[in-house]
């Protein structure tokens, strides 16, 4: 089975982008395969049908639309904007959905959340798990926030509290067990 990991955030220093590396991590560490891959190399337009119509659907999003429909589960971490879902992943969810196939259909997916907030970015995912279940994804029911992310992560880019490490992997394994099913 191979996992998709990436953030939804573009910014180079995300805590998100160190979230979902730590989660990439240990799941090569417990035997599975995983690839990670930032949003920020395939930039896109926002959604527009009359772009669609004019000049067709963009490089980038048939160049990711494939390395989606490859994997056989993703798992994202991705930041709260203002109590919801970042505006880069809501397009590149409406994006995607316009294709045929469609590469998110029926995919299984683990959301992450990090935040330098109490909150942990979990107000966010409630709203990121609607786009991705109306268009087909299985979004697994547990989600994991990481707060306080800004002082999470030692200099090789591993979680410092070995609890919160430990309550990722186990979410990890976890989902990626029912995503084999």
């Amino acid at each position: 089975m191979h996992t998709l990991f990436f953030a939804g955030s573009l910014r180079a220093d995300s805590l998100n982008k160190k979230y979902v590396k730590e989660a990439l991590r240990l799941a090569k560490e417990a035997g599975h395969s995983g690839e990670f891959i930032d949003l920020k190399d395939y930039p896109l337009p926002v959604f527009d049908e009359d772009i669609q119509n004019s000049t067709g659907f963009p490089a980038e999003l048939k160049q990711l639309a494939e390395k989606i429909a490859a994997a056989d589960a993703l798992v994202i971490s991705t930041p709260e904007y203002n109590g919801s879902i970042p505006g880069n992943l809501k397009n590149l969810i409406d994006w995607l959905s316009r294709l045929n196939p469609m590469p998110l259909a029926d995919k299984s997916l683990l959301l992450l959340a990090a935040s330098p907030g109490p909150l942990s970015g979990v107000r966010g995912l409630w709203h990121t798990r609607v786009p991705f279940e109306a268009v087909g994804v299985h979004v697994y029911p547990n989600m994991v926030g990481l707060g306080g992310a800004g002082d999470a992560f030692d200099a090789e880019g591993k979680l410092k509290d070995e609890k919160k490490r430990a309550m990722l992997k186990d979410t990890l394994a976890k989902f990626l067990k029912r995503a084999e099913a």
